[in-house]
């Protein structure tokens, strides 16, 4: 059978078919969220006999604020669970976007791929924080998608929820992306020492103190987070043991002369956005009365 497809999760500000459609060669799966406003393809129906012009390549359109059109899901399955109640999943399969020559698709020759996934909208009873829930709709590059592989995408894209915190921890609290780093091996231990203080912060857990903050609830010792745990990490670092050495005293290096040209400049990479020779730039202007999107990704 082989190791499973890695599953991406991404949110709507990433154009999933783009990416789907860019790693087609790799054992990657793409999942992600679409905006409630957006308008996917059907696939194109079968042609008749005898019947002249050119054959369609788009189907019937499903708009997501348009129920009418959805028609009957290929899986509908009901759960509850501890947080949202219960859930309603339903999954359309075999949808598409219209895709255009801009944005992405810019730079793209000739007649632009179909690529086709599963929608699924994921319904839910209510939230953790007492708001009004809204339907999510998610988009996956796989198809023929049965009742499990429906539940298992919508609570992987849950849990993508817990991976955004963690890396906020490592930027805001640990400082990931504080130093100016030159070279991807300098990059990588730096990784790997964030990641060993990170371990060193959950293994201190049953070692820690609750030190909240005034308008924090109180945490029994094995709820209480990294962030939080690191609060209390200076009263129990003295406690631990220690296998390094004691430092040495040393002072900062002479650096370079004066005068002296800079042999190993910083090397400098250049972003661009992939445009079409001899176009012209326009200005986008936001409208005032949003229709539903009728063809490919299109930031906001």
């Amino acid at each position: 059978m082989g190791d499973p497809d890695i599953l991406i999760v991404a949110d709507a500000g990433y154009d999933a078919p783009r990416l789907a459609f860019l790693l087609k060669d790799l054992p990657v799966q793409v999942l992600a969220r679409m905006r409630s406003d957006r308008v996917l393809r059907r696939p194109a129906p079968p042609r008749e006999p005898h019947t002249r012009g050119r054959p369609p390549r788009h189907g019937g359109e499903f708009v997501f604020g348009q129920p009418d059109t959805w028609g009957t899901p290929d899986t509908e399955t009901v759960t509850d669970t501890r947080l949202y109640g219960t859930t309603l999943a339903r999954s359309w399969d075999r949808l598409h976007p219209k895709l255009t020559h801009r944005s992405s698709w810019a730079a793209a020759d000739g007649t632009l791929p179909i690529v086709a996934g599963t929608v699924i909208r994921l319904d839910i009873e209510h939230l953790p924080s007492g708001a009004t829930p809204k339907p999510v709709w998610l988009w996956w590059s796989g198809t023929d998608a049965d009742a499990a592989d429906t539940d298992r995408l919508w609570q992987a894209y849950l849990r993508r929820f817990d991976i955004e915190h963690t890396f906020r921890l490592f930027k805001q609290t640990l400082g990931w992306t504080c130093p100016k780093i030159r070279t991807p091996e300098a990059a990588d231990r730096w990784t790997w020492l964030i990641l060993a203080a990170y371990t060193q912060l959950r293994l201190a857990r049953p070692l820690a103190a609750d030190r909240r903050r005034p308008w924090e609830r109180p945490a029994s010792s094995d709820r209480l987070t990294p962030a939080r745990v690191r609060r209390d990490f200076r009263h129990i670092r003295p406690t631990a043991a220690c296998p390094a050495q004691a430092p040495k005293s040393t002072r900062p290096g002479p650096g370079r002369p004066s005068g002296r040209k800079n042999t190993r400049p910083t090397p400098r990479h250049d972003v661009h956005t992939p445009r079409k020779t001899g176009s012209a730039t326009f200005r986008n202007k936001k409208s005032t009365t949003p229709r539903p999107r009728r063809t490919g990704y299109r930031s906001s």
